[in-house]
């Protein structure tokens, strides 16, 4: 028969090794961004890192790094498929390079509104085609940040409609992007988002696009911009997120692995708020800085959609992956259609019904 000392120290032992199994439980997480902390859209990858450690601090810590103090922007990618880092923020048009069916992973011409992307997303297939493209790297992807249309151009001398687009140098980002604006007479100039402001001050560039207006604002480009060219036809909504090492993903359990679901969804309805309120705050702050704003006509909007439906295709026809997003993403916009349109003008979706050709682009995936 044991004694109570026996029993006592046996009981003790139990909850040490209990304690010890806990302590041991618990992961640690290396998480950086493409974002450096003087770019506000630092906020959406800080707010989900903070909230997964709330709701998972016992079992997941995320040490969260601004970008640039790890690694250049550029490698964060590398370093989350080969598990270098366990997590890092991202646009997901980043990497178009490695496959064009990222692009529309981040942001669409002239097509989805942020309320789309989240409709698509959550409701319409969009989540299982971000798992599908960033798991031929060895990544799980979390989408949980959204903003509506961008700001526009902004430079020194004006552009008040297509015709004043002709040879002028632009910068913008995205391979379809720069087809549309090739087609319409200007040219693409590649710049990373921290070259912009010397660009423009010093003419390298005739205009360039960045981000919302929020974002815009704190990126000082009030100082050097005096014209801003409306709306941001270029990247009617962006989706930002974080790639998740396929190992790390699978260490944590089903249960942790919830939470951190539930931290992105719960940060892309905040990003969205958040990204609209900053849009206001700085579109207030440009006017009183004395920006004359132009908008593009009708007109001319129309004629940006035609161009964006053929370069879609043209897109689809040249990659199986990107033609399978695009295909879903307007198989979406007619299905909603039949509901959005007869819920105008209170529906939550951008109303429109020249949309690139379904027909052309299952023609495409066939070849």
């Amino acid at each position: 028969m044991m004694t109570r000392f026996a029993l006592t120290s046996l009981a003790a032992g139990v909850a040490l090794a209990t304690l010890a199994t806990h302590v041991q439980a618990q992961e640690e997480w290396t998480m950086t961004t493409t974002w450096p902390d003087n770019l506000d859209l630092i906020q959406i990858d800080r707010h989900w890192a903070e909230l997964v450690n709330q709701l998972a601090g016992d079992e997941l810590q995320i040490n969260f790094r601004a970008g640039g103090t790890l690694m250049p922007g550029t490698e964060v990618f590398d370093a989350t498929e080969t598990g270098s880092i366990e997590a890092a923020g991202d646009w997901p048009g980043y990497w178009a390079g490695r496959s064009p069916a990222f692009s529309p992973l981040a942001t669409t011409t002239s097509l989805f509104n942020g309320v789309d992307y989240l409709n698509w997303i959550q409701q319409w297939g969009g989540f299982e085609l971000y798992q599908e493209v960033y798991g031929q790297y060895n990544m799980v992807y979390l989408p949980y940040g959204i903003t509506n249309n961008e700001s526009g151009f902004r430079g020194g001398t004006p552009i008040e409609s297509l015709a004043d687009l002709e040879g002028k140098r632009l910068r913008l980002s995205g391979r379809d992007q720069g087809r549309v604006l090739e087609k319409l007479g200007g040219s693409q100039v590649t710049l990373a988002g921290g070259e912009i402001y010397q660009a423009i001050e010093r003419g390298v560039v005739d205009g360039a696009e960045f981000s919302t207006p929020g974002v815009d604002y704190k990126a000082g480009f009030n100082e050097v911009a005096d014209y801003w060219l409306t709306p941001g036809w270029h990247q009617s909504a962006s989706v930002f997120g974080v790639m998740i090492n396929q190992d790390a993903w699978d260490a944590l359990s089903e249960e942790t692995q919830e939470k951190l679901k539930i931290a992105a969804d719960a940060t892309m309805a905040w990003s969205l708020a958040w990204s609209e309120r900053q849009s206001t705050e700085g579109t207030v702050k440009f006017l009183e800085d004395g920006t004359t704003i132009n908008q593009l006509s009708e007109e001319d909007l129309a004629e940006i959609q035609d161009i964006t439906n053929e370069v879609i295709v043209q897109g689809a026809c040249e990659d199986p992956m990107h033609a399978k997003i695009y295909h879903s993403m307007i198989s979406y916009m007619e299905h909603y259609a039949n509901w959005r349109d007869i819920s105008a003008p209170y529906n939550m979706s951008r109303v429109t019904d020249n949309l690139p050709s379904l027909e052309e682009i299952e023609a495409c995936m066939e070849q």
